[in-house]
């Protein structure tokens, strides 16, 4: 290998298409820098990932591992749902986790348990959302509920997600001056008090197949506007995922699929 370069070894994972690249690194030094995430991520010349989840060892004894996010631009976020999903896979794939053992994850906006189901299924307990009320984006005429689930979210309720102006308004929205460190925008369409429909612009990356966090917050907001129960199926176009939330103080859980789809290597 040429001087200077780096080798990381990585493994192809996604969650209802919501795709990472998965890989462990033994110090700081050996991050990718934010160009060269950019280049891997592109799906014609590189890898492609909608987000690459970098897992070192744990800072303290709590966790099993510590992880960091960083999207296919190359900048760092807090928290991904999907994501922390496939590392809790993963470290059940490498032999590092029990199928019958909750485990713990810590990340840059703290920590997440890990429960198991059958195969490829797991479910996350993504603490309790902080739902704000109703806003008005400054110069426009656009309603949103604002929602923390360790990362900015803002949701759209919509008559039809198939005609929501996702590309062009969530971009807009995503980096608008009133949200300095940008935001990611979930348009919802409420079909009963158990099901919706969801899609996501996410920060850094553009629309995705499925968004974890984002169906945690559509959820949080939904509830909270009194359209769904404590339990609800959300469709995403790559699929569903299903949250539980009895409001309040109470934790929301998000369960569903993470899959490895292939492992590689790549020079940078």
């Amino acid at each position: 290998m040429t001087q200077g370069l780096k080798k990381i070894i990585f493994d192809k994972m996604h969650g209802l298409g919501n795709d990472f690249i998965v890989f462990e690194i033994t110090e700081p030094s050996l991050i990718p820098t934010t160009a060269q995430f950019k280049k891997l991520s592109n799906r014609h010349t590189g890898i492609g990932f909608d987000q690459a989840l970098v897992i070192s060892p744990t800072r303290n004894d709590e966790a099993i591992a510590f992880y960091r996010i960083f999207n296919a631009d190359g900048s760092e976020v807090e928290q991904c749902g999907n994501g922390a999903r496939c590392i809790a896979q993963w470290l059940r794939l490498k032999g590092r986790a029990k199928s019958s053992t909750p485990l713990k994850l810590e990340c840059m906006s703290g920590y997440v348990t890990a429960v198991f189901g059958a195969y490829n299924q797991v479910s996350i307990d993504m603490g309790v959302p902080h739902v704000v009320a109703d806003l008005t984006v400054a110069d426009q005429s656009i309603d949103y509920t604002a929602v923390s689930i360790g990362n900015p979210h803002i949701v759209i309720f919509v008559p039809s997600v198939e005609q929501a102006p996702v590309s062009t308004l969530g971009a807009t929205l995503e980096s608008h001056t009133d949200f300095p460190n940008r935001v990611n925008v979930g348009f919802l369409e409420v079909v009963d008090s158990k099901h919706g429909r969801l899609r996501v612009f996410e920060r850094g990356v553009g629309e995705t197949l499925a968004c974890g966090t984002g169906a945690c917050a559509a959820m949080a907001a939904g509830f909270q506007a009194g359209h769904f129960g404590p339990e609800v199926i959300l469709t995403l176009p790559g699929g569903s995922l299903t949250l539980k939330w009895q409001g309040g103080t109470q934790h929301l859980w998000m369960s569903g699929p993470a899959e490895l789809a292939y492992q590689g290597e790549v020079t940078i």
